[in-house]
């Protein structure tokens, strides 16, 4: 086992000042079976033998009900796949009204867009049950390229799939509300 890097020390430092424990590794991602990585996207292209390796470079993260895993605004070069819990996926205004963009459960990503581009996250995600998920950093992602080539392209795929999805679903909300707001046009 190799000493923990000084990026992994500030991860751990920011969770423990957040309020969240972190424990071990992910590490029998496979065992959590075929069906969980049907239902988790960012494993399923994964062989079980991939999910463990990439599981074993994975902290695990736990939180209670209402407690906040991703907080609006803050910036972080990491992501969480949620292992176990529902969160919360909320937006808050300008004037401090929330709204609530989804509820994500086991198997969902969530954080991608800031691990990937480090600017400050777009909603906070909140436990709406006890959650433990797995802490994918870019670090590990430029680890996995290197290392394990397969493995990092797999997941880069993946999360641009993914990315390219959220984008899909939110331009078709998006053209529904516009829809609504626009007077019907009738040529005279």
């Amino acid at each position: 086992m190799s000493l923990p890097t000084q990026h992994q020390l500030q991860l751990r430092a920011h969770f423990e000042r957040a309020g969240l424990q972190l424990e071990g590794v992910c590490n029998d991602l496979s065992g959590l079976g075929a069906h969980w990585r049907q239902t988790a996207a960012l494993l399923e292209d994964l062989t079980p033998q991939e999910a463990d390796t990439l599981g074993l470079l994975m902290p695990t993260l736990r939180a209670r009900a209402g407690q906040t895993v991703i907080e609006q605004g803050e910036v972080g070069d990491w992501m969480l796949l949620l292992l176990e819990g529902t969160v919360d996926v909320v937006k808050r205004s300008d004037n401090g009204e929330t709204s609530r963009l989804a509820v994500v459960k086991e198997g969902a990503s969530i954080g991608e867009m800031s691990m990937l581009d480090s600017a400050p996250r777009y909603a906070s995600c909140i436990a709406i049950e006890d959650v433990r998920a797995g802490i994918l950093t870019r670090e590990v992602i430029t680890h996995l390229i290197h290392a394990h080539p397969a493995i990092g392209a797999k997941i880069l795929v993946k999360l641009t799939q993914l990315l390219a999805q959220r984008l899909r679903n939110t331009s078709n909300r998006l053209v529904k509300v516009l829809q609504h707001q626009e007077p019907d046009y009738t040529p005279d």
